[in-house]
């Protein structure tokens, strides 16, 4: 490679970092808290809690906004705040609290890992989070297909999160101690191999975290994640309600491409806002192909 190509190289990957470099900045006069023992307890709670709680007040306003009912795959279920909703709650907090605190702090006590000053380029950083999710749906799928397919593990480890046959955001963390720590685990060795940047691996754990609650959230709006994704190749919160409900189906929890493999892809039914009372309408139909195309 020329010297000009190789500085041409350069100034691309300097302006690339520069576009992270003050949000990472920002971060790092936090760097207290961020390698404290806490702050991945912290992090991943309030996280969760945070992208939980818009589709709780949901599921308290549906029954008095008949708008909201048309775009909940199940428009006559709400979950009962004293059976469902908190001990779904109470479950999170307290595995979060009695088991992962202690894994996280028996990890800081090897020694914290040193933020670096600079911010990771910004190709690198999106490939990492696409490449870290990526994996993370492989590594489910083969999971999840095994928890199925075996009785003796899906009554053991698994079938306390298919406890709610419908769904609802908080039930997205709703699961054996078993199965958290495996999805821990391909959490952890994924970024390890990748060997990616602190702000790579924030990032994709909030994307994470939101992908998840959005496919247990019980709503397919027009905005809806899959929504976004062309040609069918996100599943979304339509096509992980149908594994809940039918079990042999839509192993994966993001991406399709596994399950078309494996023949295990079911589509969705078109949900009731792409129809009008004299059927489909063209802008709705529009807004549906995504379901057309898988």
């Amino acid at each position: 490679m020329s010297k000009h190509n190789c500085s041409e190289l350069q100034v691309l990957r300097s302006s690339g970092q520069l576009l992270l470099q003050p949000l990472w900045d920002r971060l790092r006069t936090s760097e207290a808290l961020i390698q404290s023992p806490f702050f991945p307890v912290l992090f991943a709670i309030v996280t969760y809690l945070g992208f939980c709680l818009p589709f709780v007040v949901l599921d308290f306003l549906c029954p008095w906004v008949p708008a909201l009912r048309r775009y909940k795959i199940h428009p006559d279920f709400s979950p009962s705040a004293r059976q469902q909703l908190l001990p779904c709650l109470w479950q999170t907090l307290y595995q979060h609290l009695v088991f992962v605190f202690p894994m996280t702090l028996l990890y800081w006590v090897r020694g914290p890992a040193l933020l670096p000053p600079e911010a990771p380029e910004l190709l690198q950083f999106l490939r990492d989070v696409l490449l870290c999710l990526l994996l993370f749906d492989a590594e489910f799928f083969a999971w999840h297909v095994l928890h199925h397919r075996v009785p003796w593990l899906y009554r053991t480890f698994h079938k306390v999160h298919h406890q709610n046959a419908s769904p609802f955001a908080l039930a997205t963390q709703y699961m054996s101690l078993w199965e958290l720590f495996s999805l821990g685990f391909f959490d952890l060795m994924n970024i390890t191999l990748l060997r990616c940047h602190p702000l790579t691996v924030l990032a994709f754990h909030v994307l994470n975290l939101w992908l998840s609650v959005e496919d247990h959230s019980g709503y397919d709006f027009p905005w809806s994640t899959h929504r976004l994704v062309p040609f069918g190749w996100y599943g979304g919160v339509a096509h992980h309600d149908l594994h809940h409900s039918q079990f042999t189906c839509n192993f994966a929890p993001y991406f399709t491409h596994w399950d078309r493999i494996l023949g295990t892809l079911r589509p969705a039914p078109l949900p009731a806002w792409c129809c009008d009372s004299d059927g489909c309408a063209s802008d709705s139909a529009l807004l549906c192909v995504s379901h057309l195309n898988q």
